[in-house]
Order: C-alpha cells, then structure tokens, then sequence
C-alpha cells in the first residue's frame, strides 16, 4: 500500500511540476521577446510584438499543452529555449525541476537563467529575465485566496533536495475545495522535515492570503497539527484521514492476523452511520485489545476524528474522510486495498 501511495504522489508532483514549467517558459519568453524588441540591429525596420501561438513541447515530466510562444510581425525573433520545430527537450525541464526543488531561491534561480542565457544576452539583460521569472513565481506564491473553502486538505510527501548534501525534506501541499466544489492546490511549501510547527506557518500563510473561514480540515494524526491548524480555523471540524491511519497500523499487526484486523477495521469506517460506528469500534477492541493494546488504544483516542465524516451527507464521504484527495487531483484515480 506505501508503494502506491509514493507512486501516486509522485504522478501528483509531477503533474504540478509541469504546469510550473510552462508557466516559468513563458516567462522567460516574454522577458526574452521583451529584450529582443528593444535591441533589434535594424531598428529603421518597423517591427513590432505579434501575439503569440500555441505549441507543444514533450518534457520527462509529462506533455506540455499550449504553450504560449511569443512573436513579432516579422517573424525574426526565436526564443533560446527551443529550435522552430522541435517538440522534445531534453535538458531545459530538468533544470526548472532542480530550480523548484532547490526551493526557488533567488541565487538558485538566477544561476539557472545565467546558464541557458548567458552565452547569447548581456549580464544586465540576463539579470533582467531573471527578475521577471521571479516576480511571477513569487505573484504565484502569494496571489489571493477565496474567502471561504469548504475543505481544505494537508498533506506532505517527502522528496531528496541536493543542498549542501542530499537528503529528504517535506512538500506541504495545501489544497481547497471552494464553494462551488473545484478544487485547486493553494499552495506548496518546500523544506525541512514536516512537524506541526511547519503546517503551522503553511496556514498562517494561507489565512493571510485571504482564505478565513474553513468548513472541514482533513489531514492525517500528525502530533500538534490539530492544534495548528484550530489556532487559524478554531470553527473548523477536523477530519483524520482513515487511510493514512490505516496505513500506519498495517505494518505493526502480525502477518497471521492482518487480514482479519483489517477486516473489522472496515466495519468501523464503513458503517451505515456514526452509532453503527462506535459498536463495531467497541467489538473490534474486545477482540483484539488485549493482543495489539497500543494500536487499539490509538485509534480509541483519535475515534472522535477518525469518524467526523459521519456528521455529513453519506454521498460525501469518499470526499472527506481521506486527504487523499491531493493525491487524486489531475490522476488517474487508484483503487486501494483498504476500501
């Protein structure tokens, strides 16, 4: 099961990625149309900005869809990214996926506009396309929320960054359900190993940016994240994700007894309503409270949570009850071995 979870996080990583690369391409582009516009050799030849057309280009990272190439009325300009005709690049994502990944610091990203620039334009110009890649990425970060969210998901996943030295450090990936039922990623948050203090700062920011009144929080039973998260949506219902709490009690049950465990499980969270709810709960620790104290107890202290979902419509439930609704945005949806 932890295996198709990493696999389905990374396809979600991936799908996110790639949509920060063709935003960051037309940036560079705009700035780079810009730069050629105002240093054209024969500046006695009307010339002029000309739109743009959409093309493709196929990245390691996924299909790139209309990306917005600029142009002029005398077809002299050619963006450095790219040749006219080529459709698969080989280099160019990698390195904005490395950009992104270093967490998107001014030096990192300049180093990486210098690279593919800085044979063919001034220090000065160089400069400038890296300045206009950085105004987007940071209007991105910080572009206004809606008001109101009737969900809002928390979710990490781990990935290895190459500072210093390499090693893991969290994704807080935030995202919203609105009023309307669309959903969208609000934002995603690089660094460090995920404590409550990091969700913390994650909706602070998100308060900030405008997003203040938050029906249902669903995420998994990290220490403190509770607390973090009722500080900035103290009106909010909590949800624990089942399967995350499933998740982690699989591997600490014996092989012999897995599947049965697993199976009484179900009858908790797949109950007709939250009463049907309790009593299997209350048969399932009388069974196996004495073999697998801490896992029963566990769940018995998080039980109010872990069950939220049963105070909503039961048409919600596959919506609410896991935050693995992030993991689902723009996938094929998998099916899991738990439900």
């Amino acid at each position: 099961m932890e295996t198709i979870q990493q696999s389905m996080m990374s396809d979600l990583f991936e799908n996110l990625v790639t949509k920060f690369v063709k935003d960051n391409l037309e940036s560079i582009m705009k700035a780079e149309i810009k730069h050629f516009m105002e240093n054209r050799e024969d500046k006695e030849k009307p010339n002029s900005r000309n739109g743009y057309y959409p093309r493709t280009l196929h990245t390691k990272y996924g299909l790139i869809e209309e990306l917005q190439v600029p142009r002029d009325r005398n077809s002299e300009y050619q963006t450095q990214l790219f040749e006219p005709y080529q459709r698969r690049d080989g280099w160019l994502e990698e390195a904005v996926i490395q950009m992104y990944k270093s967490g998107m610091g001014t030096r990192d990203v300049a180093r990486f506009i210098e690279s593919m620039f800085g044979s063919h334009y001034s220090p000065t110009t160089v400069s400038n396309i890296t300045a206009t890649v950085l105004e987007d990425i940071e209007q991105w970060r910080a572009r206004p929320l809606q008001k109101r969210y009737a969900i809002i998901y928390l979710d990490g996943m781990y990935i290895k960054l190459k500072r210093s030295t390499v090693k893991g450090e969290v994704i807080y990936f935030a995202m919203g359900i609105d009023e309307e039922g669309h959903r969208q990623i609000l934002g995603f948050y690089v660094g460090g190993q995920e404590s409550a203090n990091g969700w913390r700062d994650v909706l602070k920011d998100l308060y900030k940016r405008g997003a203040l009144e938050v029906l249902l929080g669903v995420f998994d039973g990290l220490p403190g994240l509770d607390d973090a998260f009722r500080e900035t949506y103290p009106r909010a219902d909590v949800q624990h994700c089942v399967v995350h709490k499933v998740r982690a009690t699989f591997p600490k049950i014996r092989v012999v007894d897995k599947t049965d465990f697993i199976n009484d499980l179900k009858t908790i969270y797949n109950a007709l309503d939250h009463d049907l709810a309790l009593a299997a709960f209350d048969t399932l620790k009388a069974k196996w409270g004495k073999r697998y104290p801490r896992e029963v107890r566990s769940w018995e202290e998080q039980l109010d949570t872990l069950l939220t979902f049963y105070k909503y419509p039961a048409s919600l439930k596959k919506a609410i009850y896991t935050s693995n609704a992030i993991e689902r945005m723009n996938i094929p949806q998998a099916s899991e071995a738990n439900e």
